[in-house]
């Protein structure tokens, strides 16, 4: 008799990895996907983003390994192509494509830094760009307004979202704070260039 049981934890993690990776759902909605379809109830414990992110990893190591890399040199490319023309709102790359584990399902974050909130939005307005307004709690539980646009991929020859988060140029100085891990939880142009080039 096998007495080994996995890890509650790290089986919603297995199964909303898959859903990150195949669906491009976030960590929150794959990990409130994945408790309910294993028939958990709605106040189960979940799987932080740290585990989250080595359960996706896995995934794309076992299932992915041949075309995720070409897939996340990509959107790359395409961040820097939108980094450089929001260059005057110092622009950092964020979130999967900034860490390593983005495919074609994945979004694009970038996060803008303004005198005026509004001048980004001006900015998209004068070069006809069309975008979709909203908003998100930031990671001090200020609302951070968000500016969706659609970008053409041709590398990927498909659609990919972008989200361009706006904060006031104060909140430049904690951008690049390491997060738990120790890593940079952001890049500027220069740090995604180093790492397209490598």
């Amino acid at each position: 008799m096998n007495l080994y049981r996995a890890d509650p934890l790290d089986e919603i993690a297995a199964v909303a990895a898959r859903m990150v990776v195949e669906d491009g759902l976030d960590f929150s909605a794959a990990k409130r996907r994945a408790a309910k379809q294993m028939g958990l109830g709605p106040r189960s414990a979940l799987p932080d983003n740290g585990l989250m992110e080595a359960a996706v990893r896995d995934y794309i190591a076992v299932f992915c390994a041949d075309t995720q890399p070409v897939e996340l040199q990509a959107l790359r490319e395409l961040a820097l192509l939108w980094m450089d023309r929001l260059s005057r709102f110092r622009p950092h790359l964020a979130g999967a494509v900034w860490h390593g584990w983005a495919t074609r399902h994945s979004d694009i974050h970038l996060h803008l830094y303004c005198d005026d909130a509004k001048e980004a939005e001006w900015a998209l307005l004068d070069h006809r760009v069309d975008y979709q307004p909203g908003a998100v709690t930031g990671r001090d539980r200020e609302v951070v307004q968000v500016l969706t646009v659609r970008a053409r991929c041709d590398a990927l020859s498909q659609w990919v979202l972008i989200h361009l988060m706006v904060h006031d140029l104060d909140a430049l100085r904690g951008a690049l704070l390491p997060d738990a891990e120790g890593r940079k939880p952001k890049g500027d142009v220069a740090a995604v260039q180093a790492i397209i080039s490598a």
